[in-house]
Parts: C-alpha cells; structure tokens; sequence
C-alpha cells in the first residue's frame, strides 16, 4: 500500500515554505515519525515526518521547490523492505552521505543547503559552533579558502604571444548565496518599521553592582532550587515590566488612528541563531516568578537554535529587550519589532570610574537604550521609563519583593 506525505498544514498567516533538503533519498527504508525533510516558513523550520515504516518509493518535490499546505512531496511504500543494490560504483556526493546519516543534527537548515549546493563534505569542514555544529560563517571561510588556493601555473608562452591577464588575483570572488525566508522577512520587517514609525532612541547607564552581588549571593542556591542558572535577563523582564506598569504606553502599539494599551505584558527576548534574529514570547511575564521566566527564556533559546520553535512561539508580543552586549557591543540603537512601540537595548558592562558620594569608585556600568515610536511616545515619558528601568536594576531587592 502506499502512502502519500503531504505537506502539513502551515501555520496561519504562512502561505508557503521552501523545501530546504530530503535527509533519505528513494528507495531508502524509513521509520515511522522519522523527519524526512525540513520545510522552511519566514518564521520557523518545520519537520515532515514519514507516517509509516516502509521505503521511501518516490520524491516528487526537490529540495529548493516552494511548497503549499497539501502538496504531496513523496509516497512511501508501506512496510515494504529497501531493495539491495547492485555492486555497481555509484559515486556519492559527501554532502548528501552527511544528511543521510546521523551528522545531519549537526547542520542546521540553512547550513546544509550552503553545504550540499557547493557540493562539500561536513566532515572537512572546521566547526566553531557550540557541541562542534557548523555555522554559515564556517562554511563561508571554508568556501574562502578554497577559492583562495592557489591553481596550477599556466604553460610558458613563446614571445610576442599575447597572455590574457586575469580579472582579479586569487581570493576576490564573489559569492552570491540566496537569503533565507527567514532572513527575508527580517529585512521587510525592519525596512517597514523604520517607514512607518517615527522611531527615536534615548540613552542611560545603570551601575549594575547590587544586580552582580545579588546574583554572586544566591545563583548556586538559585540553581539548587529551581534547576535553572540565575541569568540577568529574567532580572531585566522583571524591572522592564515594573517600568511598563508606570509608563502604559511603552507598552501600547498603533492601529490606524488608535492607541491600544494592552494590559498585559508579554515580552519578546531576542535570540541570534544561524538563521536569523528570532523573538520568542515570554507571555504574561508579570505574572510568573524569575524562575519561571528564566526557565522559559533558556527553553526557547535552544528551540530557536535547533530551528524547533513553533510559530505560536514568535507572534504577538507587547514589548521587545535584545542584549546586544554579548557580541561585544557598547552602544546601539535598536530597531522596534513592529507593531510594538518600543525596544530595549542592553550593553556590554565594563567596569568604569564613577563619582559616588563626592569619590571617584569603579563600578560595573551598562548602558541602556531605548528606541520608542515618537508618534505616541514623547521623549519625557521614554527618558522616565528608562529611568524607572534604572532605579529598578540598581536596587533590584524592591523588584523582587514588589515594594
């Protein structure tokens, strides 16, 4: 009997996606809920699982179609036995050896259609990614490398034979490699928020001394307790949300000509993956405990990076914080993730001399950001918040115990 696999049912909103790679080819055998393919949306990267053991009979859709809710992409052979193959060299590309084997969970979607359309093999690949992953930054040096090898010496010419000179010496090439639907839908998102919004940034400092104790005092025992590491981001949702209660509108967004003030607090915690910058959703912040938050914060980030997370995962949101200072950063300047009406930037902290009581001391210091939509946000009630974010960090026992 054979089977149809489909595509599965996009989420809402999502009108297709492209069919990234087959990790088995035809006449493979299968198992029941193994992924055969990986689809990717402008959001997430969703698995095709195989419905039934058998073999996989026919591929309809090659890797790189876009694909529709339905569309049949393959028809397995149900409980049917791959046949042997004749002892005849076939000469196997290594890229598609890799994503047939159990080294394909070491390569993320948009890594292995870097790999298997320049026909290389993983293994001669040097990874700097976390757990020994291969990133799209190792491929592209890889790719550097190989163009910047030297070729062979051209035969001597006789004199008064014209030579052509080469149009570029070795390592200048160009590579053209296609966005991902990820990285497309960034760039349209950030290209309307700056085209819509009357977007404004203002700056502070926070003296992060009684953040760094407190979590020197109680992160082992944290850990203990809870099974979670005591991070600062749950302690910036924390006294985000403690600002957004003073100031409403940093946590409203636009809607033609209304304002609308939501009167709850989901907040979106930026992630950087290979695909692209990602915002899950950490719904009801103001209602969960700093365990909680970061609990949920951790579990995203590592769906986000496995390219699992779901879309329910990535929509709404009231308000955005993205910590640019584990790049390195010092200072920036945000985009808002539209439709929301401002953003939080967070910053490298560099120990800096401060004048404390009439003395010089040395402090840990971050500066803050926030980028805000100037068309219902004035600049007094942006630079309040952001000090309302800074009184809270700095004393953050008053956060914690809600006083």
């Amino acid at each position: 009997m054979t089977i149809e696999i489909k595509v599965p049912q996009l989420p809402e909103s999502v009108a297709d996606a492209t069919l990234v790679a087959w990790h088995r080819k035809a006449g493979d055998s299968v198992s029941r809920d193994e992924n055969l393919a990986d689809l990717e949306t402008d959001k997430v990267v969703l698995e095709v699982p195989a419905p039934t053991n058998g073999v996989l009979k026919e591929i309809r859709i090659q890797g790189g179609a876009t694909v529709t809710s339905g569309q049949v992409l393959a028809v397995i052979e149900e409980g049917a036995a791959a046949a042997k193959a004749a002892p005849v060299p076939v000469k196997v590309q290594a890229a598609a050896v890799d994503t047939a084997t159990g080294d394909s969970a070491k390569l993320s979607p948009s890594v292995r259609r870097l790999v298997e359309e320049n026909k290389l093999d993983p293994q001669q690949i040097p990874a700097s990614g976390k757990d020994g992953r291969i990133t799209k930054a190792d491929v592209v040096s890889f790719l550097d490398g190989k163009a910047a090898t030297p070729t062979p010496a051209a035969p001597a010419t006789a004199p008064g034979t014209a030579v052509a000179t080469p149009a570029s010496r070795a390592g200048r090439v160009d590579q053209r490699v296609p966005m991902t639907r990820l990285r497309q839908r960034i760039a349209e998102r950030l290209v309307q928020a700056q085209a819509t919004q009357a977007l404004l940034t203002t700056f502070n400092e926070v003296d992060l001394s009684a953040v760094i104790a407190l979590r020197a005092r109680y992160k082992d025992r944290f850990e203990k307790e809870h099974g979670v590491k005591l991070g600062f981001m749950g302690l910036f949702v924390k006294a985000a949300i403690e600002a957004l209660k003073k100031f409403p509108v940093v946590n409203a967004s636009v809607e033609g000509t209304d304002i609308v003030y939501h009167e709850y607090y989901d907040i979106g915690v930026a992630v950087s993956t290979d695909r692209g910058l990602m915002v899950p959703i950490v719904r009801d912040a103001d209602l969960k405990s700093l365990a909680d938050i970061e609990k949920e914060i951790g579990a995203f980030a590592v769906k986000a990076r496995q390219g699992s997370i779901a879309i329910e995962d990535l929509t709404g949101g009231t308000f955005t914080i993205t910590n640019g200072g584990v790049f390195g950063s010092l200072l920036s300047t945000p985009i808002v993730n539209a439709p929301q009406s401002a953003i939080l930037g967070m910053h490298k902290t560099q120990d800096r001399p401060v004048v404390v009581d009439g003395e010089i001391v040395v402090r840990p210091i971050m500066n803050l950001a926030v980028t805000y939509d100037h068309r219902i946000i004035d600049g007094r009630e942006a630079v309040q918040f952001l000090v309302a974010v800074k009184d809270a960090l700095e004393d953050p026992a008053r956060v914690l115990l809600g006083v």
